[in-house]
């Protein structure tokens, strides 16, 4: 008996920090690793969440700025961090599902080293042409895809960006092929598609919204499984016949595989209080992101989903 107990006793005092961990969790700060330069959308991002999350849990937030690899060198320092809730990652889809696929060998795969928390934000793409564009509707683009071929002009935001990608999963789905321009973000592929230089692009819809209501750009689908609000007389590719079209950019908050469940939803129930007071909402929208958040087990399922739909586009761009 007295050998039973020194083991329960043993085992309680392995399992005691953790127990404590998870339900006095933050005591000292907490760092949320951001895998792109300051200034961006990702990074003001975070600092608004990580300025709502030390309100609530009353611990510093301190985000960190570790870009470079396509956000590969964000993620591994968090990877390779103690799984103890005090090292997060804060990241769009690059890092977690597209970077590590271009980078050979492939430096982790996300299922295996992140423990998802919730998305942050979540924003539909939109299909755009210059308003001389010579067709009305998606129907007309696609069939001047098929008969022009390589001579129609795409201008992607960077390689392995999510409008590049959506561009060659249209490809893939739509069995067409055009020449893609390669831009050094989005902004520069706006300013070439109002100019005439390149036919056509996709953006988010938030960044969208202000050209295509002004003029400058004429909008032919959104890729969301609804409309948006902010372009409501925009159809979707799914209401046109084309249910395999979705796509969208996220932020997202991951955790090192092996952190605690009871932190991980302790983490997730601050967010989604953070996310809920309307200060914190206007100014995320104001910034074109569109808040909401999943529980972990959602957005893992998302995670899968959107994997499984993005893993072979990539794979296949890195082939070549």
């Amino acid at each position: 008996m007295k050998v039973v107990m020194s083991l329960l006793v043993a085992l309680y005092a392995v399992a005691a920090p953790t127990l404590v961990q998870a339900e006095d969790w933050p005591t000292r700060s907490v760092r949320l690793i951001v895998p792109y330069p300051a200034g961006g959308n990702a990074d003001v991002i975070a600092r608004i969440v990580a300025q709502g999350l030390q309100e609530i849990l009353h611990q510093p937030f301190v985000v960190e700025n570790k870009a470079g690899a396509g956000g590969v060198i964000g993620a591994n320092a968090v990877i390779h961090s103690a799984p103890d809730g005090y090292t997060l990652l804060i990241s769009a889809n690059g890092p977690i599902l597209f970077a590590p696929e271009l980078v050979n060998p492939r430096p982790y795969v996300w299922n295996q080293v992140f423990i998802p928390v919730s998305t942050v934000s979540l924003t539909p793409l939109v299909v755009l042409v210059n308003p001389t564009f010579p067709a009305p509707d998606f129907k007309a683009f696609l069939a001047f895809a098929q008969a022009k071929g390589d001579t129609l002009t795409f201008g992607a935001g960077g390689l392995g960006t999510i409008n590049h990608l959506f561009s060659e999963l249209m490809q893939n789905r739509l069995k067409l092929k055009w020449t893609t321009v390669q831009y050094k973000g989005t902004a520069p592929a706006m300013t070439d598609l109002i100019g005439g230089h390149v036919q056509f692009s996709i953006d988010q819809v938030s960044s969208a919204e202000q050209f295509v209501k002004q003029g400058n750009l004429k909008a032919l689908a959104v890729t969301s499984e609804h409309r948006s609000p902010v372009l409501p007389d925009v159809p979707t590719l799914t209401e046109l016949g084309y249910p395999s079209l979705v796509g969208y950019t996220f932020t997202a908050v991951m955790a090192p595989i092996g952190t605690p469940k009871d932190i991980v939803a302790k983490l997730h129930t601050s967010l989604v209080a953070v996310l809920k007071d309307e200060k914190v909402r206007h100014t995320m929208e104001q910034l074109g992101a569109d808040v909401g958040t999943m529980p972990p087990d959602e957005f893992k399922a998302f995670l899968e989903k959107e994997s499984a739909t993005w893993t072979p586009i990539v794979q296949q761009l890195n082939a070549h």
